[in-house]
């Protein structure tokens, strides 16, 4: 296996748990929306947009980390 495959697997594996994880979370805050009094709509709709944002900003950062490795970015700065 690749140097780099191997630093590969832990953002991936991190990235799966956290998806798997907030994907429920917001699939039970949008069931809940149809329920929901008008005063708690908001406050709903707030927590599933956020859940919808961290799932998104994960998996941003994921790729990011996956290109830094594909670049070599810590084999260069290791020579320092």
């Amino acid at each position: 296996m690749r140097k780099t495959t191997r630093k590969k697997i832990a953002p991936v594996v991190i990235t799966v748990a956290v998806v798997l994880y907030m994907i429920p979370l917001v699939l039970m805050v949008l069931s809940v929306l149809g329920e929901a009094n008008a005063a708690a709509l908001p406050i709903m709709l707030l927590y599933a947009v956020l859940g919808g944002a961290v799932i998104v900003g994960v998996i941003r950062a994921l790729l990011q980390r996956l290109d830094e490795i594909d670049g070599g970015e810590e084999e260069d700065a290791s020579q320092y």
